[in-house]
């Protein structure tokens, strides 16, 4: 790995230098979409820091972005970020194309739902990075199993054990299930479950074309598993 130091720049002219110096990397003259990320806690730490943060993009980047989506050289923009909360609040307060929510809007939690529907009334997509909450969902509630980038702590392994006991009694691999289920809200344009070798992607191609019936959704929801009132399909 290369020896660096990230800096966070939201400002208007470190969004304008960073897509120039990404142009000429690719060699090319636009690009269709940009995200703004890592504008959560997670990542800096303090509500505070992330507060600062926020205020410095929405002064400064986030004016630079609509106006290359003006001039056409963006086609859509929005934020990938680790919190619904931030999402949120810079729906209510700009006209975003697009979020990447990782890890948030899952089999495991859904308390970003109020904020995947206002997304969906304002027309505005959501894209579902981490379904698996990096790994729980994915491995099941095993003794080195991950949440959120680190050990999964008793909650999670407890809750993934008992979405794991419906799947096992309806034939659903829990990964399955984990997959197919951000895909049901109107919001949603993609998930991205990622992949660390070929047997992780023949699982990802495995759990996109696997068929979860009805019944397994209507039990997770009796089972106060899933919030009562996310989508699961008709």
């Amino acid at each position: 790995m290369p020896s660096r130091n990230e800096i966070y720049d939201y400002s208007h002219d470190g969004v304008m230098r960073s897509l120039e110096f990404s142009l000429e990397r690719l060699g090319l003259d636009r690009v269709d979409m940009l995200f703004a990320h890592d504008l959560d806690l997670f990542n800096h730490g303090t509500q505070e820091a992330l507060d600062a943060r926020l205020a410095e993009f929405m002064g400064g980047g986030y004016r630079a972005l609509l106006s290359l989506r003006d001039q056409g050289v963006i086609r859509a923009f929005g934020a990938g970020v680790n919190g619904w909360e931030p999402c949120q609040w810079m729906l209510e307060r700009g006209d975003f194309d697009i979020f990447l929510l990782a890890g948030r809007y899952t089999l495991l939690e859904q308390e970003s739902l109020g904020f995947m529907n206002a997304a969906a009334a304002r027309g505005v997509g959501v894209v579902i990075g981490g379904p698996y909450n990096a790994g729980v969902l994915a491995t099941g509630p095993r003794p080195g199993a991950v949440w959120n980038y680190g050990p999964a702590p008793e909650w999670v392994l407890q809750k993934a054990g008992r979405l794991q006991e419906v799947c096992t009694r309806h034939g659903v691999r829990l990964v399955d299930a984990a997959f197919r289920f951000p895909l049901f809200h109107p919001a949603v344009l993609s998930v991205i479950p990622g992949g660390a070798g070929p047997a992780e992607m023949e699982s990802n191609l495995a759990a996109a074309a696997a068929i979860v019936p009805p019944a397994l959704w209507a039990e997770l929801k009796a089972e106060g598993l899933l919030h009562p009132e996310a989508p699961v399909g008709a």
